[in-house]
């Protein structure tokens, strides 16, 4: 199949559109503006008009009224990432009364699709089938201390660690530090962990008593490893009925920040790593797809980040999943195929796309539209409402600015907080790691708005 045609691609998204046409279909759960680009697809694929089931506004543009139905689910504001996803499954499970209503209302016959993300299980909710969540086997996957294992079987090259019991933390981090601490990972024994929530970097007597403090309430286990010095990075791939495509490396904006914290931001393609490692890298994730085929029966995409050291990649964790990183290569690509073609993957239909075909056309794709996506999550809720300003780069720092630049920061509550993101022009400025701008996006919202991120840093670049 040559997607390079148009009239090829067309005739592929239209087979991938089928999964959606002519159906009802309830999208949840998640803020209104993150339903944009799927109110569009559907659109595009022909489903009916669609029913969102919202927990927040979130920041940037909404879909209209016309688009979509919309019911509010009331969710109390969650101090964490994990919390916030932890209870979605949950939660759309065992709707309240008032969206349960105004889903039957819409769907009386129950004869609708639920669209969920992957913090989502399979099971059907109030008996209609669900696309796009995943299989317990695949989510348990993400527990980090698992990961190691998954390296060893396809024979990749990862850094010393220990998985003990909490209270061998100690002694554990005492072998492993190479003079810059030891980086602690907890289990996810009361369920999925992520967003940096359940990872510690520990140097000082202080730091252990906080981390043994922290994992002692809430896991069983931990992984520790040597604090990893380099640019934290990921790279993907998707399975596939023929084998596994793989594509490009992603930067991933996670700094540090005061007190030997890690302050989680963005991503972006603008940084490049050297050739042999970027190869090494996607021999990696290729059989890593692999591996995950033959083990769980894995289909669709899913990531691996790690950190490029100056003795090359460290894989330091999988996500099962169509991860961000993954997201945001394929809206260079085409988002809307991409995520046709991951729905159509996890609910097991065939694609009707080969490895060798789709890393034709995506890859010279990713590698020729770079982006940088800085975000930034604030605990504090310091809006009530969307907010967007306009703002100048000078290479170094953020300003407010008077007229557009192309430059602009949005703002929005979320259950969680605050989420925060920077838009860049359509072309950012060439070789500008991502982490710099997140710096800069950090430094503004806390002189704007006091978010709270305190300082923050990027990590060197140790591998040139």
């Amino acid at each position: 199949m040559d997607l390079s045609d148009e009239a090829t691609r067309k005739e592929w998204g239209d087979d991938l559109g089928r999964l959606f046409r002519d159906r009802l279909v309830v999208c949840g759960i998640a803020p209104l503006a993150g339903y944009t680009d799927f109110v569009g697809l559907l659109e595009q694929s022909g489903a009916r008009r669609p029913l969102l089931v919202v927990n927040a506004v979130g920041a940037g543009p909404v879909p209209a009224p016309e688009q979509a139905e919309v019911v509010h689910l009331a969710m109390a504001p969650r101090r964490t990432m994990t919390e916030d996803l932890r209870r979605q499954d949950a939660v759309a499970h065992a709707l309240p009364d008032e969206v349960r209503r105004a889903v039957d209302a819409y769907d009386p016959h129950r004869e609708a699709l639920w669209l969920v993300g992957p913090f989502i299980g399979t099971e059907p909710i109030d008996g209609r089938r669900v696309v796009g969540g995943r299989p317990a086997a695949w989510t348990a996957l993400e527990d980090k201390l698992v990961a190691d294992a998954v390296w060893d079987a396809v024979g990749g090259v990862r850094a010393e660690s220990r998985v003990v019991p909490v209270e061998e933390a100690t002694r554990a981090a005492g072998r492993l530090d190479r003079g810059a601490g030891t980086v602690w990972a907890g289990d996810a024994r009361d369920g999925f962990n992520g967003g940096g929530d359940f990872v510690r970097w520990v140097v000082s007597d202080a730091d252990v008593a906080t981390a043994l403090a922290f994992f002692a309430a809430r896991c069983d286990r931990v992984r520790v490893m040597p604090f990893l010095e380099g640019v934290p990075c990921s790279i993907h791939g998707m399975v596939l009925p023929d084998g596994t495509a793989v594509f490009r490396p992603v930067e991933l904006a996670i700094l540090r920040g005061e007190r030997h914290t890690f302050v989680y931001g963005g991503l972006g393609t603008t940084w490049d790593p050297p050739d042999r490692d970027r190869a090494r890298m996607r021999d990696l994730a290729r059989r890593t797809g692999e591996h995950l085929r033959a083990t769980v029966g894995y289909r669709g995409g899913f990531g691996i980040d790690g950190v490029l050291t100056e003795d090359g990649f460290r894989p330091t964790e999988l996500n099962a999943r169509m991860s961000g990183g993954l997201a945001s290569l394929a809206r260079v690509v085409d988002g809307s195929l991409f995520t046709l073609l991951q729905a159509n993957l996890v609910d097991g239909r065939d694609p009707g796309v080969s490895v060798a075909d789709l890393e034709a056309w995506a890859l010279p794709r990713m590698d020729g539209s770079r982006f940088a996506k800085p975000i930034a999550m604030s605990p504090r809720q310091v809006t009530a409402d969307p907010l967007d300003l306009h703002v100048r780069w000078d290479g170094v720092r953020l300003s407010r600015s008077r007229s557009e630049t192309g430059w602009q920061v949005s703002v929005g509550p979320n259950p969680a907080g605050t989420y925060c993101r920077l838009a860049t022009p359509s072309d950012p400025v060439p070789g500008t790691r991502v982490a710099d701008l997140n710096v800069a996006l950090m430094r503004f919202l806390d002189e704007e708005l006091d978010t709270g991120f305190g300082r923050v840093r990027a990590a060197p670049d140790v591998r040139r």
